[in-house]
This record gives C-alpha cells, sequence and structure tokens, in this order.
C-alpha cells in the first residue's frame, strides 16, 4: 500500500490520475513534448529534441486531413453497421413476440380444447349412465322371455 500510495502521487505530479474502483486513468501533462523526448535520440540531450530541431518532423497537415477523412468514413461505416444491428434485433425480437404470442394462443386452445373434451366425456358418461338404468329391467324381461320359451315349449309338447 505504501509503494501504490507513493507511486500515485509521483503521477499526480506528472499528470492527472483518476481513479473508478479498481481502474486508474492518467493523462500526462505536456504530452506532445513528452512523445518527442521519448523519440530522441539516446545521445542527444532531450532540450535539443524538444526545442525544435530533433528528429521529429512537423505534422503534415495533409496527412491529418486524410486521418480526419479516414475518421469520418470510420465513423459512418460504424453508424451503419449499428443502424444494421439495431434493424436486426428488431426483427428478431418481433419472431420472438410472435412465437410467444403463437406458443400462448396454442396453449389456449388446448385448454379449451381439453375443457371440451372433459365436457364431452361426462356427458357420454352421463348417457352410459342414462342407458344403465333403462337396462335396468332387461335382465328381468330376458328371464320372463325364457320362461315363456319354456311355457311355449310344452305347451307345444303337450299339443302334439
Amino acid at each position: 500500500e505504501g509503494r501504490r500510495a507513493t507511486l500515485a502521487s509521483a503521477l499526480e505530479l506528472e499528470g492527472t490520475v483518476l481513479r473508478e474502483g479498481r481502474l486508474t486513468q492518467f493523462v500526462a501533462n505536456n504530452l506532445e513534448r513528452r512523445i518527442r523526448l521519448s523519440g530522441a535520440p539516446r545521445g542527444e540531450p532531450a532540450a535539443a529534441a524538444a526545442g525544435g530541431g530533433g528528429s521529429i518532423p512537423p505534422i503534415d497537415p495533409g496527412a491529418l486531413q486524410d486521418v480526419v477523412a479516414l475518421a469520418g468514413q470510420v465513423a459512418a461505416q460504424v453508424d451503419e453497421l449499428l443502424r444494421n444491428v439495431h434493424c436486426g434485433l428488431q426483427a428478431l425480437t418481433a419472431l420472438s413476440v410472435g412465437c410467444i404470442q403463437t406458443y400462448r394462443d396454442g396453449v389456449e386452445s388446448l385448454g379449451e380444447a381439453a375443457d371440451l373434451s372433459i365436457r364431452a366425456m361426462y356427458a357420454l358418461v352421463a348417457r352410459c349412465e342414462e342407458l344403465d338404468r333403462a337396462m335396468q329391467p332387461v335382465p328381468a324381461l330376458a328371464k320372463r322371455i325364457r320362461d315363456m320359451k319354456g311355457t311355449l315349449e310344452r305347451l307345444e309338447g303337450l299339443c302334439k
């Protein structure tokens, strides 16, 4: 911690230090001069490099304009890319919403069909019970018919 504090205070003397959580940002004061100094050959004094007589040539305005134009093209391409991504995400979202609505409608219609099937099953069971009640006298009637048939057969036997 002590070494870290010493390093941070040394950096604050050379530029601006910003801390956001675990991220530390450092912006050096007089950055252009420092870049020129870093490009100076080892044997050449730093003062000569800083004075303009160094080995770094002046910045070409045409090259700067080219960089600006290229930066504009990159920005336009990034904008178009973001528009395409936005449109793609909208299409995927619409498709997802359509799928969810179709699924919801299917579940609702399945619920309705299941409800109708259950009602139809109860109606069938009720009809079967009614038929069963209506058929209650049939065994007794069948016994009477068998008895009558037996009686008829005896009568026929007597008549012969």
